[in-house]
């Protein structure tokens, strides 16, 4: 029998969103079509870590990074997903600032009706799950934003196929942890 949780420490009700969602999703179209227009680069951040992992590396260690296939094949520097990724950590706090969102909550209930008070536990499975998913953006090809936003707006049918998937596994997850 799977797990119940109460009403009490099951997922908050957002009624009343700070931001409206549909003017949210019109932005983010917008971002995509406006990046598309004067980038010609599509909207997607997966790229962004191992460019990161390349200057890190240049800085560290130049000569091994140097001889890397991948490097060799794409130079690590700052380029427009750097940019992109950093706007999104910034626009993130300001969204939050703006909405009154910000809270210093490490262990939601929902989390702690099924999992406890382990803050350690907590971090293990965020890192474990986000190290998950950037193997996966990198073996599709292509992250959330990149096929969900930019792929699916392009009708790539590869796009819509991981996106299905995307969502089907968010809901296994769901449903086996929760």
């Amino acid at each position: 029998m799977p797990y119940l949780i109460s009403a009490e420490t099951d997922a908050p009700s957002y009624s009343d969103p700070a931001w409206s969602p549909y003017l949210v999703g019109a932005g983010i179209g917008m971002l995509s079509w406006l990046t598309f227009y004067f980038s010609d680069k599509p909207i997607g951040t997966s790229s962004f870590y191992a460019t990161v992992a390349g200057i890190i590396g240049n800085l560290v260690v130049p000569h091994h990074t140097a001889s890397l296939k991948y490097y060799q094949d794409h130079p690590p520097k700052l380029n427009w997903s750097v940019f992109f990724v950093s706007a999104i950590f910034f626009g993130s706090f300001i969204a939050a600032f703006t909405g009154d969102e910000i809270t210093n909550e490490w262990l939601p209930p929902m989390w702690v009706a099924r999992f406890g008070n382990s803050i350690a536990l907590r971090a293990a499975f965020a890192m474990a799950g986000g190290a998950l998913m950037g193997f996966g953006a990198r073996l599709a090809g292509g992250c959330t934003s990149g096929h969900g936003i930019s792929g699916t707006l392009q009708l790539n049918v590869s796009s819509w196929i991981v996106l299905i998937c995307l969502f089907l596994s968010g809901i296994a997850t769901a449903m086996l942890m929760y």
